[in-house]
């Protein structure tokens, strides 16, 4: 069996490393790293979302602050409090939980978020070092950004001359993904739903990320052996053997098949998501010492 890489385990030590920078700073005279999170209306998973984010920037020792908007607040005023985010020294890092209302442009908010503060990782800014391969002065996506440290973890931080297939092609995941790993000098292929022969593709990975939203689409014989799998996805589906009306969260990997032929692989729950809110406090207490003068970081 493949060793199991403990996304629960990593996160905490991620968390605990931005405990101990945040007092750092504090003692120097830089004050407390500022997190801003807003959410508009009241969707069911975006509370959910938000209370962790809030609660873990609290035990961070975070200056946070939370903007409960209602469903029916307008986009300029949603724009107008994302200024006021801006221009407030006391707020390092801005998050804006997606989904948005119809009614409101998701691209435009984002884009309104100064570069600076986009501790999401989304804005043209940001998004441009990556692709250009200035990943040490940009704010990466969360996600990606937890998914390699994870990899990091089991395969050291060069990646020279390793095979890497992406599958999925997302501006939050995939296409992040791909370009960290080519600045680890990995050999990259992003596929997705259109590639031809999709499992024969997955199988010459040495590191395969799996970011597709399709419940157990990657099956054990798409695994090479030996590889690193990271399974990104989270999906709920019918667990009837749990009882009527019962579900489970599974992966993008039918991970007991990966799992006997991988060398290590991300479960599901426990992988890479608690990695995501865990980076998202190290990019804001990153982003405060950067406002600080001081060096950024490491994790």
């Amino acid at each position: 069996m493949s060793e199991v890489i403990d996304g629960k385990k990593r996160a905490a030590e991620v968390v605990e490393r931005v405990k101990t920078l945040t007092a750092d700073l504090a003692a120097g005279g830089g004050g407390k790293p500022g997190l801003a999170v807003v959410i508009v209306g009241e969707d069911p998973a975006s509370q959910v979302y938000v209370a962790s984010k809030s609660r873990t920037a609290k035990e961070c020792g975070f200056h946070s602050v939370q903007h409960t908007l209602a469903a029916d607040t307008g986009e300029a005023d949603l724009l107008k409090l994302i200024g006021e985010l801006n221009a407030d020294p006391a707020i390092h890092g801005i998050l804006v939980q997606l989904p948005l209302p119809g009614h409101i442009d998701s691209g435009k908010v984002i884009q309104t978020i100064a570069p600076e503060k986009d501790v999401d990782g989304f804005t043209f800014v940001n998004v441009g070092k990556l692709g250009t391969g200035e990943a040490e002065t940009a704010f990466v996506p969360c996600t990606p950004a937890g998914s390699m440290l994870l990899i990091e973890r089991v395969r050291g931080k060069d990646l020279s001359g390793l095979n890497a297939v992406v599958i999925g092609r997302s501006n939050i995941v995939g296409k992040p993904m791909a370009n960290l790993l080519l600045a680890a000098n990995c050999t990259v292929t992003i596929a997705h739903s259109r590639t031809r022969d999709l499992a024969a593709l997955a199988r010459t990975a040495d590191i395969l990320v799996a970011a597709v939203g399709r419940p157990e689409m990657v099956k054990g014989d798409w695994v090479k052996p030996g590889a690193t799998v990271i399974d990104v996805g989270i999906n709920r589906i019918a667990a009837p053997e749990k009882g009527e009306g019962k579900t489970r969260l599974v992966g993008d990997v039918a991970y007991a098949g990966a799992a006997e032929v991988a060398g290590a692989v991300t479960p599901v729950p426990g992988g890479v998501g608690p990695m995501t809110i865990a980076m998202l406090m190290a990019n804001t207490v990153a982003s405060a010492y950067l406002v600080a003068g001081l060096a950024r970081p490491e994790f």
